[in-house]
Formats: structure tokens, C-alpha cells, sequence
């Protein structure tokens, strides 16, 4: 277990006994508003996941109506995420530099229109093409929603908030499967119908760039005080205090606003107070070299290879799922009804991973499913009945998404304000890489030791995810570097 965490007291009141903004949202209940800002995230959150798992249908039913060929299917897929691992590094550089809220309904209206497009691709070529696009808005959008969220949660329950986020994966997923199951697999025109529903998140970009906040963190970052200053207060004003008004330490979700140990008067101030204990200046972080400098290149590291490493896993074994069932003999509905059911379990994981996040800490819970990814990935690999593959689906889904939801959460809390996004979006760009790499990888190792070997290369990776996430710091209960 990690050492408990430096007192609330210690770490979110500066020396002269007041709070600075980010200390007072940090103070807060969850209220109303924290609700709408998830849901909001979380409905973008999931139509990415939506158009991420549909294109592992449309390859399942292009393999069928078009003859097309893996080496095709590979192409398809990897498209998507090289723009994943452009997208990713830039528009956390993007983030940093225009704002959270700016990012994150730009890269919506990039892939929705682009997902639509590709509803009318004639050919192989210009769905290759167009899905490149699509990853373009994709993977700039995670990293900036997770990162836009994380600035706004309360610092006790800030990685629970974070995987009911990732949560919504999930439901985009299961949604995707749904779309393929009874849309996908209707016909030979039942993937255009399939991905025509990618013209969703265009129209939803409008509601996010309008009806979200910017981040506090952010505006005080570009000298922008008096909106920041609007921000907080709207938010104090959710929770039913007045401007500046603590709401304790010990405050949680429901509770009634104003009754903790600190609660009272406390007199707004407009700059950021010096950085609580266990947190790196951005200041120092951005002269010595960014998230590469001598505080920051150990967690940087680290981070990056639990994120190449859960990508090469996750992607490798989930796009290629519904054709890996066909070739065993299953009809093309059955195969999608059984990932249907194997993404089901994807919620319970989520659930599972939030309660832990705040209980065992981050560090723990990454590395404890990371590991059960590992030992579900082999069982999946040696599975030779229906039973058994949806057993072993299920664990695989339920272990590998908990770990997800936890290393979207630990990511953000590793960098300070001025690099945070940047080193979330180049955490992800580089696990991007292997997802590029995955769909092709999957044929090759299924052609030489067929699904056990493909299987057992997964779990491997999700050893070497598990054993690189132990290297993080904990951050648990810790308030968000300035």
C-alpha cells in the first residue's frame, strides 16, 4: 500500500490561511454541476468508443461482402490509428496552448463528419483514407476530455471521477456492438448504415463548445482571471456556497455543502499559491525540459509504456475478435453476439476499478488489472468451446477496461498545469503506435502458432503494462500540480 496521503490541511492551504481557486474546487462536494461537465465529457467519451468498436464490425462484414483480405483489414484499422497517434500528441500541445473546451469539440466535429464520409467510401482506398481522419479527431479527444475533467474534480474522489468517465467507453462499446449486431451484419449495405451514425458527434460538438467550462487551471495559466474567477463561483454556487466558501476536506458526494471541519469564509485570491507538498512547479518542469525533465522523465517513462503496451493488448485482441470467431466456424451474427456479451462485462470492470481507485490507490489498482488482463489473455488464447470463450472473453473485457479507467485517471495527475496536457496526449501518441502495429501483428502471430500464440503475446504485454505501471508515483488524495 502507498503512504497515506499529505494532509488536506498541509497540502490545499497556502501560508496565509486562504485558498487559491483550484484549492476551492478542490474542497467541494460533487455537485450538480460536476454531473453535467461528466456527462458531457462522457457522451463524447462515448461516441469515440462507439466509432473505435464499430470499425471491428465494419472489418467483419467487409470480410464477408467486399472478400477483402486481413492484410486490408489491418490497413483499415491501423489508418485510424496513426491519426489516433497524430491526434493525440497534438492536440494535447493544442491543450495546452487554446484550451481544454476549444480541443475537445474540434476533434468531435473532425471524426463525426469523417465517420459519416466513410459511410459512402467506394473502395478500400478511401475508407483507409478517410478512417486516418477519423484518428485524427479520435485521439486528440481522449487525453483532453480526461485531462479537462481531472481539473475539475474534487482532489478526494478525483480518480473515481475520472473512471466513471472511462465508463462511458463502455457504453459506446456496447453500443457499437449493438449497431453491428443488428445493423452491421443486415446486409451488404449494413456497415454504410453502421457507420452513417458517426454523424452524431458533429451535431454534439455544438452542445460541448457552448455548454462546457473551461478549465480554471488553464485560464489562470493565460492570465485570463476574471473568467476563471466566474468559473469557481459557479460552481461554489452549485454547491450552495458563497464565493470562496470551503466546503472541508472530508466533504463527499451528497453530503450537505458547508458542513465540514473547514467549513466557513475563506477570501478568494486570484494567483496560484505555492505547490502543495509531492507536487513539481510547472515552472521548473517547463525550463528543465517539459515532461522529459529530470522531475518528471522517470513517471514520463513509465506512462509510456503502460500505455504501448495496454494498446498492443487491447487492440490487438478486441479489433480482430469478431473475424478471429468467424474463422473458427462462427456465423458472422453469432460472432458479433458473442462480442456483444464479452462487452457487457466491460461495466462491471469500470465499476469494480472505481471503487478500488480510491480504496487500494492508483498505482495498485492499474497494476492489479493489468495483471488479471494477463491471466484472462491466456485463458482466452487456449479457450475451445462457446462457454469458454465467453467466460474467458468476459474476463479479458472486465480486467482489461477496469485498467483503462485507472490509467486514464493516474495520467493527468503526473504533470502540472502548463504540461499536463501535452504529457497526456504524448503518452497516449506513443501507445497509438502500437495499436498501428497490433492489427497487423495479430495475422502473423495467428499464421505461425494460431490464437494461442496471438493470445499469449497479449498477456505478455499486459505483464510488462502491470510491471511498468508499479513504477508510478502514487498520487492518491493529492491536489493537482499548479
Amino acid at each position: 500500500m502507498s503512504p497515506a496521503p499529505a494532509s488536506p490541511d498541509e497540502s490545499l492551504v497556502d501560508q496565509g490561511g486562504t485558498l487559491t481557486r483550484s484549492q476551492r474546487l478542490d474542497r467541494l462536494p460533487f455537485t450538480r454541476k460536476h454531473g453535467k461537465l461528466l456527462g458531457a465529457s462522457g457522451i463524447g467519451w462515448a461516441l469515440d468508443a462507439m466509432d473505435v468498436g464499430l470499425i471491428s464490425f465494419v472489418i467483419a462484414a467487409l470480410s464477408v461482402h467486399w472478400g477483402i483480405s486481413k492484410g486490408d483489414g489491418s490497413l483499415i484499422a491501423s489508418a485510424g490509428f496513426a491519426g489516433m497517434a497524430i491526434g493525440a500528441s497534438v492536440g494535447g500541445l493544442l491543450a495546452d496552448r487554446i484550451g481544454r473546451r476549444s480541443v475537445f469539440a474540434l476533434t468531435l466535429l473532425v471524426y463525426g463528419l469523417a465517420t459519416g464520409a466513410s459511410a459512402l467510401a467506394l473502395g478500400v482506398g478511401a475508407l483507409i483514407a478517410l478512417r486516418f481522419v477519423v484518428g485524427l479527431g479520435l485521439g486528440a479527444e481522449l487525453p483532453v476530455a480526461s485531462t479537462l475533467m481531472s481539473e475539475f474534480a474534487p482532489a478526494r474522489i478525483r480518480g473515481r471521477v475520472i473512471v466513471w468517465l472511462e465508463a462511458f467507453w463502455a457504453l459506446g462499446w456496447i453500443l457499437a456492438a449493438v449497431i453491428g449486431t443488428f445493423v452491421a451484419a443486415s446486409g451488404p449495405t449494413g456497415w454504410r448504415w453502421a457507420l452513417a451514425v458517426g454523424l452524431v458527434p458533429a451535431a454534439y460538438s455544438l452542445v460541448v463548445r457552448w455548454g462546457m467550462p473551461e478549465s480554471v487551471r488553464f485560464l489562470e495559466q493565460k492570465g485570463r482571471h476574471d473568467e476563471a474567477e466566474s468559473v469557481v463561483r459557479s460552481f461554489e454556487e452549485s454547491a450552495g456556497l458563497s464565493a470562496g466558501q470551503g466546503a472541508g476536506p472530508d466533504a463527499v458526494p451528497g453530503a450537505e455543502p458547508g458542513t465540514g471541519p473547514s467549513a466557513g469564509g475563506i477570501t478568494p485570491v486570484s494567483a496560484a499559491a505555492p505547490s502543495a507538498v509531492g507536487e513539481v512547479p510547472a515552472a521548473d518542469a517547463v525550463r528543465a525540459g517539459g515532461i522529459w525533465s529530470s522531475a518528471l522523465r522517470a513517471r514520463t517513462a513509465g506512462l509510456w509504456a503502460v500505455w504501448f503496451c495496454i494498446n498492443l493488448a487491447y487492440y490487438g485482441a478486441f479489433i480482430w475478435i469478431p473475424t478471429l470467431l468467424v474463422e473458427r466456424g462462427f456465423s458472422l451474427t453469432q460472432s458479433f453476439t458473442f462480442t456483444l456479451i464479452i462487452t457487457l462485462a466491460q461495466i462491471p470492470g469500470y465499476a469494480m476499478a472505481a471503487w478500488l481507485i480510491e480504496v487500494l490507490g492508483r498505482r495498485w489498482t492499474l497494476t492489479v488489472f493489468l495483471a488479471g488482463s494477463a491471466v484472462a489473455a491466456t485463458c482466452y488464447g487456449l479457450a475451445d468451446s462457446e462457454a469458454t470463450i465467453i467466460a474467458a472473453g468476459c474476463a479479458l473485457s472486465f480486467f482489461n477496461l477496469g485498467a483503462w479507467g485507472a490509467l486514464y485517471a493516474i495520467g493527468p495527475e503526473l504533470y502540472p498545469t502548463a504540461v499536463r496536457g501535452t504529457g497526456t496526449g504524448a503518452a497516449a501518441a506513443f501507445g497509438r503506435i502500437a495499436s498501428m502495429l497490433a492489427p497487423f501483428l495479430v495475422p502473423l502471430l495467428v499464421v505461425a502458432g494460431g490464437q494461442v500464440l496471438a493470445f499469449t503475446g497479449f498477456a505478455i504485454a499486459f505483464a510488462l503494462a502491470a510491471a511498468a505501471a508499479f513504477t508510478l508515483p502514487e498520487q492518491r488524495g493529492r491536489a493537482l500540480a499548479q
